[in-house]
């Protein structure tokens, strides 16, 4: 956990996402689901995109469109945040970014229900074998 959380660090203040992926980030996401993505801050861009890459290569979840766009919009509605925000998140697991994944169902219901759905559990406890590699995908 501990290694973890020191990459998210380095990336968090180093690395920075590349504006060319945009091209097969359009290729996924319908042009209403790419403002969405759009809208994030660099951090969550770089992260939805390593996690994006992760779930094409995933043998259970490669072929579910709806994952591979989970992986691009699920952070999609926690808006810009410092890194302080961040760190109360991972501690307390209460800020503002604690309801993301709900946030983020209201702003893609009506665009696609079935991703905003996943989106609003990507965090919560599944029985569905799905969401249970996805989420390790995604710690």
């Amino acid at each position: 956990m501990l290694i973890s959380r020191l990459k998210q660090l380095f990336s968090y203040f180093f690395e920075k996402y590349d504006i060319l992926n945009n091209n097969e980030v359009k290729s996924v996401l319908s042009t209403e689901e790419y403002i969405f993505f759009d809208k994030m801050d660099n951090y969550d861009k770089l992260h939805s995109f390593k996690l994006y890459k992760k779930t094409l290569v995933n043998p259970l979840l490669k072929n579910d469109t709806n994952y591979l766009k989970l992986a691009l919009l699920h952070d999609s509605a926690k808006g810009h945040n410092s890194f302080y925000e961040r760190m109360i998140e991972v501690t307390f697991k209460k800020s503002k970014l604690s309801n993301h994944g709900h946030r983020a169902f209201e702003n893609l219901k009506n665009i696609n229900f079935e991703v905003a759905k996943l989106c609003k559990i990507h965090h919560t406890d599944s029985n569905d074998i799905k969401m249970k590699e996805f989420q390790k995908l995604d710690d």
